[in-house]
């Protein structure tokens, strides 16, 4: 086989890995979102897809934090920042962030370095609140929900931006927290075509195992309580 042939190969063979990945991260952006029909009959998930959130709805974006061993956001929790900052919608009534993550593995809560990051770097001045409890997703969603019942209106809907698998596993919590409030899921900034497509390959990996595995909890639970 000539040289030319192997680097054609293998370039059909990357490209192929890379849309695999890529279709991956964008099955889990979709999935488990709300129906919610909110003030004015428009339905959240399907305003929110095309992009017409109404302007009478209130946004509630939880940005989950990651590991974080030092003062300054690692390259993971930068992305999630940046993921929820572009979740908000400037025609939407009102938009209040969510940081959440504990002192999981360095000396300051997760939530408190994301919202400096945001705030003293990114230039973000809107509303934002920590929840520094946290040392799991599902504690993560347990300790936001109080905040997102203080905040709740007819009109809220509710964003979880993570990378695609890990916010679509953080919906899944949801879902079994309280149905009420999963029916308002609706889609964050946190999938873009495209983006860094070299990291996606390895993280969707992970993450259908992640969710392979919680599916599996899941029907196991369902499978006991029959």
């Amino acid at each position: 086989m000539s040289v030319a042939r192997v680097l054609v190969t293998a370039g059909v063979v990357l490209a192929g890995v890379f849309a695999v990945a890529e279709v991956a991260h964008w099955r889990s952006s979709h999935r488990r979102l709300g129906d919610y029909e909110g003030a004015g009959g428009h339905r959240a998930r399907n305003a929110h897809l095309t992009g017409l959130t109404p302007t009478d709805s209130d946004q509630i974006i939880v940005v989950l934090g990651y590991a974080n061993r030092g003062q300054r956001p690692n390259g993971i929790n930068r992305f999630r920042v940046l993921a929820g900052l572009r979740s908000i919608d400037s025609r939407a009534r009102s938009s209040l962030l969510i940081f959440c993550g504990g002192a999981v593995t360095g000396l300051t809560p997760e939530a408190v370095i994301l919202e400096r990051f945001a705030q003293e770097e990114l230039g973000f001045t809107g509303r934002s609140v920590v929840e520094t409890q946290s040392t799991t997703t599902w504690e993560n969603i347990a300790n936001a929900i109080p905040i997102i019942d203080r905040e709740l209106t007819p009109a809220t809907t509710i964003s979880i931006v993570s990378n695609s698998h890990h916010a679509e596993k953080a919906r899944d919590h949801l879902w079994q927290m309280r149905p009420d409030l999963a029916r308002r899921l609706v889609r964050g900034g946190d999938y873009r075509f495209g983006e860094h497509p070299l990291v996606r390959p390895v993280a969707a990996v992970r993450g259908l195992l992640a969710l392979d595995t919680l599916n599996r909890e899941n029907a196991r639970q369902a499978r006991a309580r029959d």
